[in-house]
């Protein structure tokens, strides 16, 4: 498919704003995504939607009356940072609380957890439901640990619907508990999907095979079989999500909406020959038809494939599904448009959050901030040079964004560090603001891990007072541990944490100088990453991938062997920063 760009970094950011224009009767832009550019007479509880772009019309075209009241939206296929989350979410807020909707991907749990957070400490009331509809990846046993993929639509759809109809937060986040329980989804692939600006798809399937299984972010299937026809790929998909739904979600008298979703470039032609064979199935069967949906409702930017989702409705899931909705991508029944009451667009926050401080600093905080700016400004350097590679090891059982992601944030980062020390800000302050620019421009698991850490080694330092070897030593060790605590990961789960563990414990236990401390460390490291590749995955998206994901090392372990051996050089000679 082509793709005209300007600078494949400002793609997403350029669509939405082509969106907005396009859609202003609908939508109005904020820091972080949109929301509706109308309110209803009442106020209502607020349901905000999100995650990485490149999946439209999710989310984007899912706000307005009837359905969302606003969307996060981050990079391609990279979640929005926390930052962008809390603005979205106090630009929707009417005072009735808010419910965040997003696909069950770790990097959307980290970031939507963490700007949800910071909204309660506000008084905000806040809940999230990561949606799971995915059958392949996880047993249906444990559902809600499972990805979520085109049956966002039906719980987003339900839940809005109950906000529309005056419902409290508690009620819109039962209702949308209950709509992720009844929806199924499966999907297939026959061809991969390109980033803007790359050459090369992020994963190829071999002429005649079908990837079954796939990811939403361009990852690839957990498995290839024969092409099928027409007719035995509905049998496939049918007979797959029939077997994974319990009989007590079917019911006495069962009825579906079935949604048969084209993934990017599958034309609609096709998608009619593959549901007529659906509807044929599922009557089949004795299970009632309601409304069945047919098109784009969650793409994969331009990846050739199908997903199936079957929504098990309930008398009162039923009448939330049919109740009007009126959206740029989804319209529902009769809405009245004339009941809505605009919002001024210079009513919605444009501005970026900012961690930078005021407080004066002393004068060797202010000469350790500027080595330090130098130090992330050689971090940015080295991940620009490894970018390509940490694709590259990403794409094997992930989507290939992990170079992307990570050049994205150490650029921020160092650009952000040097503006800060440029302005006279302590090495605390200016570590906390290139922390703040990283999570805030990387998105993704990336950008809210590496926010963490470096956060977390601002924190023990000062503004006040030069950083000493301990002061390092004691801001390694509480990263090493809050990555820990957010990410749930453990050494041994292939993840960064088994590179960064080893990289803590050895600068902590060296009896040898700083210098030399922080090279043993980074050796560390370096090992540890590189003994990734002989593990199975056990946390992330490539844990669905087994032993596709053997001999392929972590990215994340990798990059973060890659940034430690890089500053090397910068700590010879020195017993502080």
């Amino acid at each position: 498919m082509t793709v005209l760009v300007n600078d494949p970094e400002d793609f997403a950011q350029e669509a939405a704003e082509g969106f907005v224009a396009a859609n202003r009767q609908y939508v109005n832009k904020c820091y972080g995504g949109v929301v509706r550019s109308t309110r209803s007479a009442k106020p209502e509880t607020a349901v905000v939607i999100g995650g990485g772009s490149g999946h439209y019309p999710m989310f984007n075209g899912y706000v307005g009356p009837g359905l969302a009241h606003g969307a996060v939206l981050g990079n391609i296929f990279a979640s929005p940072a926390a930052s962008e989350v809390v603005s979205v979410c106090r630009a929707a807020n009417q005072g009735k609380g808010v419910l965040l909707l997003f696909g069950n991907y770790a990097g959307d749990v980290l970031n939507f957890t963490e700007g949800a957070e910071e909204l309660r400490d506000e008084g905000i009331d806040v809940r999230l439901l990561p949606i799971s509809d995915d059958i392949y990846s996880g047993p249906a046993s444990d559902y809600l640990k499972r990805r979520g993929i085109a049956g966002d639509l039906t719980v987003i759809k339900a839940a809005c619907a109950a906000a529309a109809n005056g419902a409290d937060l508690d009620e819109v986040e039962r209702v949308a508990q209950q709509a992720n329980e009844r929806t199924r989804s499966i999907g297939v692939a026959f061809s991969g999907c390109t980033l803007p600006g790359a050459d090369e798809p992020l994963f190829t399937v071999p002429k005649g095979k079908m990837g079954v299984g796939l990811g939403i972010h361009g990852e690839p299937g957990i498995d290839e079989t024969d092409m099928p026809t027409a007719n035995g790929l509905a049998e496939m998909m049918v007979d797959s999500l029939l077997k994974d739904t319990p009989d007590n979600l079917k019911g006495d008298h069962p009825e579906v909406v079935p949604v048969l979703n084209g993934l990017g470039s599958f034309k609609s032609e096709g998608l009619f020959v593959i549901y007529r064979k659906i509807e044929e199935l599922l009557k089949q069967k004795g299970i009632k038809i309601d409304d069945p949906q047919v098109g784009e409702f969650c793409t994969s930017f331009d990846m050739c494939g199908v997903s199936l989702t079957l929504f098990w409705l309930t008398p009162e899931l039923k009448a939330l599904w049919e109740a009007p909705a009126d959206s740029p991508a989804f319209r529902q029944g009769n809405s009245d448009s004339s009941s809505q009451i605009h919002v001024d667009q210079s009513t919605v926050s444009q501005t970026e959050q900012s961690a930078s401080q005021d407080a004066q600093a002393s004068a060797d905080s202010k000469e350790a901030a500027k080595r330090l700016a130098g130090m992330m400004r050689v971090v940015a350097n080295t991940i620009d040079d490894k970018a390509d590679e940490l694709g590259r090891i990403d794409s094997v059982a992930g989507d290939g964004d992990h170079g992307i992601g990570m050049k994205r944030g150490a650029d921020a980062a160092a650009d952000t560090a040097e503006e800060e020390a440029g302005k006279g800000a302590g090495v605390k302050t200016t570590l906390q603001t290139a922390a703040q620019s990283w999570a805030d421009k990387a998105g993704g698991t990336s950008g809210a891990l590496w926010g963490v850490m470096l956060k977390a080694i601002a924190s023990v330092l000062s503004d006040q007072n030069k950083p000493t070897g301990e002061d390092i030593k004691k801001g390694v060790a509480k990263a090493s541990q809050n990555l820990m605590n957010i990410g749930k990961a453990k050494v041994g789960d292939k993840t960064m944490v088994d590179s960064i563990v080893p990289f803590a414990t050895t600068l902590n236990d060296s009896a040898s100088k700083l210098p030399q401390a922080w090279k043993e460390a980074a050796d560390a490291a370096t090992k540890a990453a590189d003994a990734t590749k002989d593990m199975l995955p056990r946390m992330g998206r490539a844990k669905n991938h087994g032993e596709h994901d053997l001999g392929t090392p972590d990215p994340g372990a990798v990059s973060f062997a890659y940034i430690v051996e890089s500053l090397v050089p910068e700590f010879e000679g020195r017993e502080d920063l």
